[in-house]
């Protein structure tokens, strides 16, 4: 997998255009990713809810268990669905509003310097071989291209926003995802 212009360039991923993105600032270097696990409604997966809020369609009157959350403007840059497949929302070069208020090394405001990657699934419930796999991809295809992202700035949400999100949760190992990354 490689990246071509800020997008993922593979057969494997689907592109979508996510209203809620906006440029970086300027000259800012890209040095973070931060893992998150996201599931719409909670427990249910590879329905169309993440899309419909990533891309602002969702529909309450469809789901309305996620009321409170119609009208949010947040995207991710990638999700991986738990089949392993792919959608990118936000290119690379672009900031998506992913972490909210955040802190990472005591600079705030998150979203300027990382990349957000959303894995579908809840804290609880171990997430799937394939993910782990084509997470791994994406972090060498994103060290390539921002060599600034080192083995200790890929974090979880819960890392930059403590007290605030918890995700990717208690059942996102990490040691495999270092045993992938070498």
């Amino acid at each position: 997998m490689r990246i071509d212009d800020g997008r993922l360039s593979s057969d494997r991923v689907n592109h979508k255009s996510s209203p809620f993105c906006d440029e970086r600032p300027e000259e800012t270097a890209i040095d973070l990713i931060v893992i998150h696990g996201i599931s719409l409604p909670r427990g249910v997966f590879e329905g169309e809810a993440i899309d419909a809020l990533f891309m602002g369609c969702l529909n309450v009157e469809r789901w309305p268990e996620l009321e409170e959350i119609c009208g949010l403007r947040v995207s991710a840059h990638v999700l991986i669905r738990r089949d392993g497949s792919v959608v990118q929302y936000v290119p690379f070069d672009r900031r998506a509003w992913h972490a909210g208020e955040s802190s990472f090394k005591g600079r705030s405001r998150c979203n300027d310097f990382s990349v957000g990657i959303e894995l579908e699934g809840c804290d609880d419930i171990p997430y799937e071989t394939a993910q782990y796999k084509v997470l791994a991809e994406i972090i060498g295809a994103l060290r390539a291209d921002y060599p600034a992202i080192g083995n200790d700035s890929i974090v979880g949400h819960c890392d930059i926003a403590p007290g605030r999100k918890t995700d990717p949760g208690e059942a996102f190992d990490w040691a495999r995802l270092r045993k992938l990354l070498g």
